[in-house]
């Protein structure tokens, strides 16, 4: 059996001599008016840890990347942000070591797939007589009725095309709708519903997918400063009345014109992350889902949650992150958090969607190994023994809150927004255009930050939205050395600027 240890038992703690490192503010002139009224003052040490790394004894980094190169999908080469790619080799919570032994703090989790932090699972080598079915029962019992029939895959991909066949299967119908802006995986089928250039190939992929205006209060069209279930707002100015927003009533218009204008008068499915994720942290108006649960039920199509990024109590207010926008889906597929780094996935639906799949024969030769649900079981029990939802909770709404201090501090930082671990900052050339800042810009702040000892994400349609999603055990230390070093990255910038 595997077992995940606790992770809050093993919380890198403060430990006397250990190496760490300092940053001083570079002086020069001030130059921009409203960004340097509080220039970063010294930036902290980086949070002791008490875990001591295995020394690398591997390969050299030059023989490494002379690999990677000639050998290895050269998406990996696309992929590696850096221009100094940081080459990994051990990891400890939400710590991590590369080759020559520098620790990084971990705020992106290999988006957001490393749920609890680094730990290598322990085996005492035994297996388990019906671990799938026990499993199964136990990750049931963490969603609402009428959601009780589990599916377990070995990605969020194969859970997202799974999911595609169920809906059409189940309601007779075709086409598939999902939003601007997401990301549902990369297979043939799931191609059609990530509707992002970055991810798409030109060729043929699926076949019934339309997307509809992606709800975005800051970038789209409508939005006000009362719009999204977050604790941080836009600054755009609203007029709405109490309990009413007209940003909501706008962009389910845009739904409205979607079935009207581009789909049968009958769908399969809807398909939404309660929270975009590659998208950039992307928020909608507090009843967008609820409205557009309602019109796709109408037109006889189901409602799929991708939970992929934002299950498992990453959003801190709810173990789902659709809870938090008071509707139940159909269907709620998962993954990534769900093996904290084991390739695990899920589809969770109900018992009459379930019967409709059954007319004929369907196996997964990987999905749900013993291995996997031991894992997955581990992943379940630390997440309650430690309390990682209200940590997400508690870190990401403090996260959140000093980064609107920031925002208003810089020019160029447009939005902050975000429930939970799940946090998006939006970079703009300027707060009056909104337009977003140039993919080089982005790049500068990014290895900046890697320099200064921290890894995040970027996202975004273009490449504009830095995302924090860290391992769900984090501490305020943490995130107050995070804040530090962005703060100083950001002010780097403008004195290049």
């Amino acid at each position: 059996m595997f077992k995940a240890a606790s992770s809050l038992s093993g919380r890198c703690a403060l430990l006397t001599g250990q190496a760490s490192v300092k940053f001083h503010l570079a002086s020069g002139a001030l130059r921009q008016k409203s960004a340097f009224k509080h220039p970063p003052t010294d930036i902290p040490d980086m949070p002791s840890c008490n875990f001591k790394p295995e020394e690398y004894t591997g390969m050299s980094k030059e023989r490494i990347m002379e690999i990677r190169r000639q050998n290895c999908n050269p998406m990996i080469m696309k992929v590696t942000y850096y221009k100094k790619p940081v080459l990994i080799h051990q990891g400890y919570m939400q710590w991590l070591w590369d080759v020559d032994g520098r620790r990084y703090l971990d705020l992106f989790a290999g988006v957001a797939t490393v749920s609890v932090g680094s730990l290598p699972p322990e085996s005492d080598g035994s297996s388990r007589a019906a671990v799938e079915e026990i499993y199964s029962e136990k990750l049931a019992s963490y969603l609402p009725d009428p959601l009780k029939v589990v599916y377990l895959t070995n990605s969020g991909s194969e859970a997202n095309d799974l999911a595609m066949l169920m809906a059409r299967l189940h309601t007779g119908n075709f086409d598939i709708i999902t939003l601007r802006g997401s990301y549902h995986g990369g297979s043939p089928q799931t191609m059609g519903l990530t509707s992002n250039a970055a991810y798409k190939y030109p060729i043929a992929n699926g076949l019934g997918c339309t997307t509809t205006m992606c709800p975005d209060v800051f970038r789209g069209p409508w939005g006000g400063s009362h719009c999204r279930d977050s604790p941080v707002q836009t600054t755009r100015p609203c007029g709405c009345a109490q309990g009413h927003c007209m940003a909501n009533d706008q962009y389910i218009g845009q739904l409205k014109e979607t079935f009207a204008t581009s789909v049968p008068s009958r769908i399969a499915a809807f398909f939404g992350e309660p929270i975009q994720g590659v998208g950039g942290a992307v928020q909608y108006p507090k009843n967008y889902l609820k409205d557009a649960y309602k019109l796709v039920r109408e037109k006889g199509g189901v409602c799929i949650a991708d939970e992929v990024q934002t299950g498992f109590g990453r959003t801190g207010s709810h173990f789902w992150g659709f809870q938090g926008h008071d509707v139940i889906p159909d269907m709620v597929t998962m993954a990534k958090g769900i093996g904290n780094g084991f390739p695990m996935g899920a589809v969770v639906t109900t018992p009459e969607i379930a019967a409709a799949f059954a007319k004929g024969v369907h196996f997964n030769t990987f999905g749900g190994n013993p291995v996997a649900c031991a894992v997955g079981s581990s992943v379940l029990d630390v997440i309650k023994k430690d309390g990682t939802q209200q940590i997400s909770l508690d870190v990401g709404t403090y996260l959140m809150t000093e980064l609107a201090k920031l925002r208003d501090k810089y020019e160029i930082i447009g939005d902050v927004r975000g429930k939970g671990l799940q946090i998006g900052v939006e970079m703009v050339k300027d707060k009056a255009s909104r337009d977003t800042l140039p993919p080089e810009a982005m790049s500068e702040i990014f290895e900046d930050i890697k320099d200064m000892g921290i890894l995040i994400g970027k996202g975004g349609v273009y490449g504009q939205i830095f995302r924090i999603q860290p391992p769900m055990c984090i501490t305020m230390e943490d995130a107050d050395f995070f804040l530090a070093i962005f703060d100083k990255a950001i002010h780097n910038y403008m004195e290049r600027r």
